[in-house]
């Protein structure tokens, strides 16, 4: 008789041979397949029929594999149940044109045959499914295994609330149209003058002149009268210039979008310290605090007497077999590796150096030295310390996922252009972190290197060295979350600015 780990791993073959990107089809399992591949935890069901592939040892409620599966379901069961006769709203097509990356909480799905419906699915996202066999899309373009409108179609078919409620979105949008004769076809076959006045409206606040004047005037020639209509309720525009990466421009746009929030909640920045002795003094102090704090929001389980011991280099992985298995030991000691990386870089920047500079420069050594105990204990793949991943990430209980990994690099290169231009340390800071956990470029350690890069940030205005407390763990992930998937930065600036007073 086979033992119950031989059955697993037929059952585990079986699942190799049927799933198509982390999405199951229950009836190309046998039922007795499927019952023991989701009791073991390998796989969960979604709805009726339909399956995802999922981690054992899940915790109830951790959404972390549906968020990751979310779109490959999406586009699997709609090709499925619809062939290529479906195609995604035009609010839904303009997100996945400019590469949003929250997970929605319904995403609307218009079709050529079938019914009405609303499909629930698991964490309170939805599938809207609606017949509109007149009105079905004729501009669709095929992205990420998804129809979706054309970014030029779906502009001029987007109610305007759309515009009012993702100004970010739909400015993106908008830069993302490197020929306005797109737009004009569809306005121009449709005779829509309403929507016409709403976008040429719209790029007059872009500062776009001659798009909308080509527009208008191509209007009017057709026999159209159009003016101008307030398609957004900002001040000014987010962004300057044609948008050449859809995932750059929404850093960028986040950035003018939330620092005036941070520089409102945050306390006038001292001025860089007189004394750099005391300064630095102040931090080493802050040392044993700062990593059981930061390496416990890892979750990793270091006690104050493993970070003396690592501190006071009493650490012996090759005289201790123990140690040398420790992931947590490990973790420790590559903690204070980067540490005394970060004290140099602060150093530079209290001497006078650029603080952004700074950074750029030595980020890439910070993470090389945090994980070079485990490279060298062999838990680590050597390869690993290159440098930023080449592979998608997703995060524990998160509706925000990082950018893809051929986007990291633009993303990167728009953080650091934003740190040196940007004049206050306090946005500097709260927003040099946030942006470089929502971007997550490291495999790993991305939570511990934006704390180091928040305090270079602040150590640049002279605010204390802060540490983010384990025991406000979920408000500080909460807030990064509100920051990430609401646009909303006030709750994290106001964590950071708390955190930075407490004595």
């Amino acid at each position: 008789m086979p033992s119950r780990n031989e059955n697993l791993a037929r059952s585990l073959e079986a699942l190799h041979s049927v799933e198509r990107d982390g999405v199951v089809r229950s009836s190309d399992l046998t039922r007795t397949h499927r019952e023991r591949l989701v009791s073991a935890g390998f796989l969960n069901e979604v709805v009726k029929g339909w399956l995802v592939v999922s981690t054992p040892g899940a915790q109830d409620g951790d959404s972390t594999a549906w968020y990751a599966n979310f779109w490959r379901f999406v586009s699997r069961y709609l090709s499925d149940r619809f062939g290529d006769d479906y195609c995604l709203s035009p609010e839904a097509s303009i997100k996945q044109h400019v590469r949003s990356d929250t997970i929605p909480r319904q995403v609307i799905v218009i079709t050529a045959e079938g019914s009405n419906q609303v499909l629930n699915l698991p964490f309170d996202t939805s599938l809207m499914i609606y017949r509109d066999t007149s009105n079905f899309p004729e501009d669709r373009t095929r992205q990420n295994s998804l129809w979706l409108m054309s970014l030029p179609y779906a502009i001029c078919k987007v109610p305007p609330a759309f515009f009012r409620s993702n100004p970010d979105d739909v400015e993106i949008a908008l830069r993302m149209v490197r020929d306005p004769s797109a737009i004009l076809r569809v306005l121009l076959e449709s005779g829509s003058p309403v929507v016409a006045a709403r976008i040429v409206g719209a790029y007059e606040f872009l500062k776009e002149p001659e798009i909308a004047a080509h527009i208008r005037d191509t209007m009017e020639a057709a026999g159209h009268r159009v003016r101008s209509a307030d398609a957004f309720e900002g001040d000014a525009p987010l962004l300057a210039g044609r948008v050449t990466s859809p995932y750059a421009a929404r850093v960028l746009g986040m950035w003018a979008s939330m620092r005036q929030s941070v520089v409102d909640i945050f306390p006038e920045p001292p001025g860089l310290p007189g004394d750099m002795g005391a300064y630095m003094t102040d931090i080493d102090e802050r040392y044993a605090s700062d990593a059981y704090n930061s390496l416990s929001i890892e979750g990793y389980r270091v006690s104050p007497q493993l970070i003396d011991q690592v501190r006071r280099g009493d650490w012996r992985p090759d005289g201790s077999p123990t140690d040398s298995r420790q992931a947590d030991a490990l973790a420790a000691r590559g903690y204070y590796l980067a540490f005394q990386s970060v004290e140099q870089g602060i150093r530079d920047i209290l001497g006078g150096a650029n603080a952004a500079a700074v950074v750029e420069r030595q980020h890439q050594s910070w993470y090389r030295e945090m994980f070079s105990p485990a490279a060298l204990a062999g838990i680590l793949k050597p390869s690993e310390l290159a440098g930023y991943r080449n592979n998608r990430v997703y995060l524990r209980g998160s509706r925000h996922v990082p950018p893809a990994p051929e986007a990291v690099l633009d993303c990167m290169e728009a953080l650091f252009l934003l740190l040196r231009e940007e004049h206050h340390p306090a946005v500097r800071a709260v927003l040099g972190h946030f942006v470089f956990v929502y971007i997550h470029p490291y495999p790993d350690g991305n939570g511990r290197i934006g704390r180091f890069l928040m305090n270079a940030m602040l150590a640049s205005g002279g605010y204390p060295w802060t540490v983010i407390r384990q025991a406000r763990r979920s408000e500080y992930l909460g807030a990064l979350e509100s920051a990430s998937t609401e646009g909303d930065i006030a709750p994290f600036a106001k964590f950071v600015a708390e955190e930075m007073e407490r004595k």
